[in-house]
């Protein structure tokens, strides 16, 4: 049976991948709403090309498409996150688990910990996808920047 002492050590080297959960609770927020926030802008485009034809029509499915991308894109983002905090997790469960029962477990604790940091860092890669989708669709048309006051 583990002392006190020992589960004392277990927990400090466990706070380490809890902190990690924190930023990845951070970043799923993040997530969250900008795909929040690409969901409305999609709902109110949806409206708008029922009622449009033409250039208008036109630019307005040019719009939706992107923002069906950028959802898909945001959505695997958020999977990825939710795999890397699950596998910083189960981290967290060997190292006590380790402790508790004397074993050995200092390869799969490394190889999941590897796992949860390539899953974090491809979930950061595909949401820098997401803002680079959003940077080159959000745009202030050309008749609207330039069009003058009527006289």
């Amino acid at each position: 049976m583990a002392t006190v002492t020992v589960i004392a050590q277990t927990i400090q080297l466990a706070v380490a991948p809890v902190f990690l959960l924190a930023g990845i609770g951070a970043f799923l927020n993040v997530c969250a709403g900008r795909l929040a926030r690409v969901i409305d802008r999609a709902r109110m485009v949806e409206r708008l090309v029922l009622k449009t034809t033409g250039p208008d029509h036109d630019r307005l499915i040019y719009e939706i498409r992107k923002l069906d991308r950028r959802m898909t894109v945001v959505n695997s983002s958020i999977f990825l996150s939710v795999a890397s905090a699950i596998a910083v997790c189960l981290v967290v469960v060997l190292l006590f688990a380790a402790q508790l029962f004397d074993a050995h477990m200092a390869t799969p604790v490394a190889l999941l910990f590897i796992l949860a940091m390539v899953l974090m860092i491809s979930a950061l890669c595909t949401f820098m996808v997401e803002i680079r989708l959003a940077a080159r669709t959000i745009h202030i048309r050309s008749e609207v920047l330039y069009h003058e006051a009527a006289k």
